[in-house]
């Protein structure tokens, strides 16, 4: 009995717009986009399914963890923390954003040239010029005799820094500009001074040292304070310096530690008034923060800070 041979025959050659529409709907098979309605349904039900399963999952573990944190209260503090347990100190004004790994402030005595200095110092200051008004139930004025109650905090009054004022423009277009440190927040973070004026670090500036022990005379409460420290990084830069004057005092008074986010709260700073800075010279100046549990690492930026100043 003769076989028949059987040949498959290859669909017609059809034309690429002709594929593109038979794509999008054939009409021999009741396909769209190459399934049929009931093999799209399936595979869209299962999509839903699955996130909204993966949404579900990631939903409960976020309740759970954010049960497990306080929105005021780090979960992490001090020692236990990325941040530590040892504040770094900044500066204002910073440099224009141009150079913004620079820590030069470099100005000519003129009122234009002085314009990014001040409005640097002016947004910087601003919550200690403009607080916010529901602000004013939590703030106390505190001193060395009077610390603030639990859930209040120390009231920041800068309007009599003379020369260091919006007013007076920071001194700047004199040639004789304020440059404000402040200590970095570190929450629970308690300083432990120097108030025994005969056990002072070897390291500490010789006039530093004589300072705290014209403190411990006048009144030994005022020696529970962050004191802070300004040095020339060489001969010529100290004297090149000239004489300068902290303002409103030599640092940061104890009654303003420790930081527990209280609503309203305002890390002290002070102004450091360069009373005649040389001009036309480049200043190395480091200033330092001085406490028991301060340690400095320049490289680090741990309890110290650097920073440049020219004046033209």
């Amino acid at each position: 009995m003769e076989s028949k041979e059987q040949y498959y025959t290859p669909p017609p050659k059809v034309g690429k717009w002709e594929g593109f529409k038979t794509f999008l709907w054939n009409s021999e098979t009741n396909q769209f986009m190459g399934r049929t309605a009931g093999s799209w349904a399936k595979i869209l039900l299962f999509y839903l399914l699955f996130y909204a399963a993966l949404i579900a999952f990631f939903a409960v573990m976020m309740a759970v963890f954010y049960q497990t944190l306080d929105a005021r209260v780090p979960k992490y503090q001090l020692d236990s923390s990325l941040i530590g347990n040892n504040p770094g100190l900044g500066f204002r004004p910073m440099p224009p954003d141009s150079h913004i790994e620079s820590t030069l402030i470099w100005f000519k005595q003129t009122e234009g040239n002085t314009k990014h200095w001040t409005k640097e110092l002016d947004a910087f200051l601003k919550p200690y010029t403009e607080p916010k008004p529901e602000w004013e139930k939590n703030t106390v004025t505190c001193d060395f005799d009077n610390y603030p109650p639990e859930g209040k905090v120390c009231k920041v009054d800068i309007s009599k820094w003379a020369p260091c004022t919006s007013s007076e423009q920071y001194s700047y277009p004199s040639g004789h500009p304020c440059i404000f440190l402040k200590l970095n927040k570190i929450y629970n973070w308690r300083p432990e001074f120097y108030n025994d004026s005969t056990n002072l670090p070897d390291k500490m500036p010789e006039e530093l040292k004589n300072h705290i022990r014209n403190e411990n005379e006048l009144n030994k409460k005022a020696l529970n304070t962050v004191w802070v420290s300004r040095e020339g990084e060489n001969p010529a830069d100290v004297e090149n310096i000239g004489s300068i004057q902290y303002i409103p005092r030599r640092g940061f008074p104890g009654c303003f530690f420790p930081y527990n986010n209280v609503e309203g709260y305002l890390s002290p700073i002070i102004a450091i008034w360069f009373e005649k800075p040389a001009s036309g010279v480049l200043i190395n100046i480091e200033c330092k923060a001085w406490a028991h549990n301060i340690h400095h690492d320049r490289t680090e930026r741990r309890g110290s800070v650097h920073f440049e100043l020219m004046v033209d």
